[in-house]
């Protein structure tokens, strides 16, 4: 009986040797700023007590359109490789719908990639967006305020990936875009303007246009 209690101890701790230890994780700082400023800010703006009720960030896609994997296979690999490491999270293929026989394109054939991010990975890759990605854009002028979809959700286009400094230029020679959807709860555009904002999210003014300052 002792040998089988020392044998899973042993067990034990071959199975955890070489992981980093466990420990209190620090979170991110946009979720932080969310819960203690932002929300009471916007309860009071928008006359809500109800904390459910007022605009929250649900979830973040980054999508990646690769037209030219169509004749070049290992495009595909490059894209997903660029953004898992960008956002953290491995990217799955996105596939062709239908056939296109002008563009020589088959029906579940890849044509790109996305992810998907929620929780502490969502006010991570935000905050890196806005405080490092954004600021590296060239000529830039702040985002278009009109963005939206009617229901609260923002969506930005970035022509260069090269803006996230996490990745290696020598590396990812080819030029590739991407798409960016904020998804948020709010009930009109409204407010998911004024949540987004709230985080530090640079739009664009009059101000701006009229002087050409970024």
């Amino acid at each position: 009986m002792e040998r089988s209690a020392v044998s899973a101890k042993e067990a034990k701790s071959k199975k955890t040797e070489g992981q980093a230890p466990s420990g209190p994780v620090t979170p991110p700082r946009l979720r932080e700023r969310y819960f203690q400023e932002i929300l009471p800010a916007l309860e009071k703006d928008l006359g809500r007590s109800n904390k459910l009720s007022l605009p929250r960030l649900q979830k973040l896609v980054i999508n990646m359109g690769v037209g030219s994997a169509i004749t070049e296979k290992k495009h595909i690999e490059e894209a997903v490789s660029a953004l898992t490491q960008i956002a953290g999270q491995k990217a799955v293929v996105t596939l062709s719908r239908k056939a296109i026989a002008n563009f020589k394109l088959r029906e579940n054939q890849p044509i790109g990639c996305k992810v998907t991010l929620r929780g502490n990975r969502m006010y991570e890759f935000l905050d890196r967006l806005i405080s490092l990605a954004l600021p590296r854009v060239r000529d830039f002028r702040g985002l278009n305020p009109n963005g939206f979809d009617g229901r609260g959700n923002y969506t930005l286009g970035l022509q260069e990936q090269l803006v996230f400094p996490e990745l290696n230029p020598d590396k990812y020679t080819r030029p590739q875009g991407m798409h960016i959807t904020l998804v948020t709860s709010a009930h009109n555009d409204e407010e998911g303007r004024e949540l987004l904002r709230r985080f530090g999210m640079p739009f664009r003014t009059e101000t701006n246009e009229k002087t050409g300052a970024a």
